[in-house]
């Protein structure tokens, strides 16, 4: 297989037209978005759009472990520690102002793009996976798929456009994702609206077929009225429900919005209150990875919702890209890269929490702004119509 970090095609369409498939290929680190594969994914993407020829595009992993484990953490992490001739300036690091930019950009992309975007989630999605597969038209899981937002764990929060797309899930749904970093299943994701079709892995190259097949009808209409050539394609090799894994969100989401309910409004430290005991295999395993979690990233989760139910997508990633290099710059990320160094890192990083809490002046002031509304790294987000 080729070693560019993203195998760029195109395949003819009866109609005469072509789709664009763009395939993540580092298969060895589960296709973790590095800062090359996003920008070269956003550089194709944007011939793509104005390629009339081109009449939809289809995003994919390499391998059959996942389609994108999410984002590049590693070079975060060593460009925030490395020491010596090679290291990345530690904290005053540019890496990550760049990195979020990039990646922000491009997953807005997708949301906004004008062409049909068809993901195909087969594997592990996680993170920075989520960002690329959330704005689809249409995204299809497997019997392998298996999402996360795994961020609680490692100093960070769900971002990626996650303030605003958890806040469209139901009722405490998507806070409790966020705070415990649940694992969900195909079956998961089309109950929470992750995820629009299931087809089992198998019909892979039985859909790219029929999507050749299809008729994307008269290129000089808008993308979403083309999208009407992908629809039947995917739902002609969709499987029953049943195949898609056992029922575990949608089954209790009586009990997840139970205990949503009981952090209240104003503070995330009673967040912790969703770490109550049970006899559920998947709740106590979220109960367990939320109370090894980062106390500053529950804290995050929470605030960001709160501040994200009734905004924009533009402006969740905005806000977003400021937070994310925050908790770079501030520490955040390489205290959680090494699992918060036992009780002692414990203790700082919940400290910093409840100082974070009540605004304590100079110590972790995470919103405050980075740059001026004009010279913002995101601000072309607001050229483009998002979802509302």
């Amino acid at each position: 297989m080729s070693d560019l970090p993203v195998i760029f095609d195109e395949l003819p369409t009866a109609c005469g037209g072509r789709i664009g498939v763009a395939t993540l290929n580092a298969p060895r680190s589960l296709n973790s978005l590095s800062l090359e594969m996003a920008r070269q994914l956003e550089a194709k993407l944007d011939a793509w759009a104005v390629d009339r020829n081109v009449v939809a595009v289809w995003l994919e992993g390499g391998g059959d472990k996942a389609f994108c484990a999410g984002g590049d953490v590693v070079a975060l992490y060593r460009a925030l520690t490395e020491e010596g001739e090679n290291r990345g300036s530690g904290r005053d690091s540019e890496l990550p102002a760049t990195y979020f930019t990039v990646e922000y950009r491009l997953d807005y992309r997708i949301h906004t793009y004008p062409k049909p975007v068809m993901v195909w989630a087969d594997g592990i999605v996680m993170g920075g996976g989520l960002g690329l597969t959330a704005g689809g038209l249409h995204r299809i899981v497997t019997e392998t798929t298996l999402i996360a937002m795994p961020e609680i764990t490692i100093g960070l929060y769900p971002d990626i456009g996650a303030s605003w797309f958890l806040n469209r899930m139901p009722p405490g749904v998507g806070a409790y994702l966020g705070l415990t970093g649940a694992q969900l299943n195909a079956r998961d994701a089309l109950d929470v609206g992750l995820a629009d079709r299931f087809v089992p892995r198998e019909r892979r190259a039985a859909v790219l077929e029929a999507l050749g097949e299809a008729d994307f009808g008269d290129r000089s209409l808008p993308g979403p009225l083309r999208a009407a050539g992908c629809r039947p394609c995917s739902t002609d090799f969709e499987a029953a429900a049943t195949s898609a894994g056992r029922v575990r969100c949608g089954r209790i989401r009586t009990t997840i919005q139970a205990l949503v309910g009981r952090c209240g409004r104003r503070t995330a430290a009673k967040a912790r209150s969703c770490a109550m005991h049970s006899d559920d295999g998947w709740l106590a395993a979220n109960r367990k990875r939320l109370a090894a979690g980062c106390p500053i990233s529950a804290h995050l989760v929470w605030r960001m919702l709160q501040r994200h139910a009734h905004t924009s997508l533009a402006d969740a990633f905005r806000d977003e890209l400021v937070l994310s290099v925050q908790c770079c710059r501030r520490g955040d990320l390489r205290r959680g890269g090494t699992r918060a160094a036992g009780r002692q890192g414990q203790a700082r990083t919940l400290a910093a929490a409840r100082q974070h809490r009540r605004g304590a002046p100079g110590r972790y002031q995470a919103y405050d702004p980075l740059w001026s509304s004009e010279a913002h790294p995101a601000r072309p987000c607001a050229g483009r119509r998002a979802p509302g």
